[in-house]
């Protein structure tokens, strides 16, 4: 499948405003916010950052759960599990 949209229509497209402005709008301070400006400048991210930015202590064993998810031993390799969360993003039209 072909997709005829320009890279900047399929960022517009995947980079609209979040339904919380309040959380979109008000990132604390911290290593979440500093990854969010870089990955806004780079121009495409998933939303989900700004909640951990917003709020960093709510979302750290959510961060945990992630990475022991993705990367600790398991019957599927990690690059599998990537491979995976990827293809579902894209079937998602998500950002990964």
């Amino acid at each position: 499948m072909e997709c005829n949209m320009s890279d900047n229509d399929k960022t517009a497209a995947k980079m609209e405003p979040m339904f919380l402005p309040g959380v979109e709008k008000n990132p604390q301070p911290g290593p979440y916010a500093d990854a969010l400006r870089m990955m806004q400048a780079a121009g495409e991210y998933p939303q989900i950052w700004h909640m951990f930015a917003f709020k960093p202590h709510a979302t750290d064993h959510l961060a945990r759960f992630t990475q022991e998810i993705m990367r600790e031993p398991a019957p599927l390799s990690p690059w599998i599990r990537e491979l995976i969360a990827a293809f579902t993003s894209a079937r998602n039209e998500c950002p990964f």
